[in-house]
């Protein structure tokens, strides 16, 4: 089995530079400000023109209205939106529509149950991810990249008619055993492969992409 590797969180051309030379199938750009590694639309378009042609350059909004869409698109040129909030299976159909992108839902699993939410997408959707949902006593919790993992064993076995990635924790250390316990053919990482949030490690994301390429 190949498995292929997500970078996200990328806010800086080093970090892109290196996820890009080291083999990430996609790249992700956070618009979401209250995150630690969110960018700008102007920031953003260079960072997207380095991954043209390279990666499947993926754009993390949480709840977006059509506005903030539209400014990020007008700047930077995207390949796959990932909506990480409440998005119902209405809006998600919408996006699709009118930005003629594909489209990736983020479930965030805390039991087995939340992992049947997938079904609703089915139709509307290209990707799904599975993502932590994290604990809720944890404070300053983000929608995704909290370094929190679930009970990948969740995921085993489980088949959909679309593609889809694991995340939440993700590490060169338990990536391997994430992959073998869910199956996934696609993992994500940010927090993963940082000295602090919002500060990629070169040698964290070159560690991460090795260890993914020989699974």
């Amino acid at each position: 089995m190949t498995v292929r590797a997500k970078i996200c969180g990328i806010n800086d051309p080093v970090a892109m530079e290196t996820a890009l030379d080291h083999g990430a199938s996609h790249v992700g750009l956070v618009f979401y400000p209250p995150s630690p590694r969110a960018v700008t639309p102007d920031t953003a378009g260079p960072l997207s023109a380095i991954a043209d042609g390279r990666a499947v350059r993926t754009g993390l909004f949480v709840d977006p209205d059509d506005a903030t869409i539209d400014t990020v698109l007008e700047a930077a040129t995207l390949d796959l939106l990932q909506l990480h909030g409440a998005e119902s299976p209405d809006r998600v159909s919408e996006l699709r529509r009118r930005t003629g992108l594909k489209i990736m839902k983020v479930i965030r699993v805390g039991a087995a149950s939340d992992i049947d939410r997938a079904a609703n997408y089915l139709d509307v959707a290209d990707w799904l991810m599975f993502d932590a949902l994290p604990p809720k006593d944890m404070k300053n919790a983000l929608p995704g990249g909290n370094a929190v993992s679930f009970d990948w064993t969740l995921l085993a076995g489980r088949d959909w008619p679309l593609p889809w990635m694991l995340a939440g924790g993700l590490t060169v250390e338990n990536v391997a055993e994430a992959v073998r316990l869910s199956g996934a053919q696609t993992v994500d990482t940010s927090s993963g492969v940082e000295d602090a949030p919002g500060r990629k490690n070169p040698d964290k994301i070159r560690a991460f992409l090795e260890a993914v390429a020989v699974l």
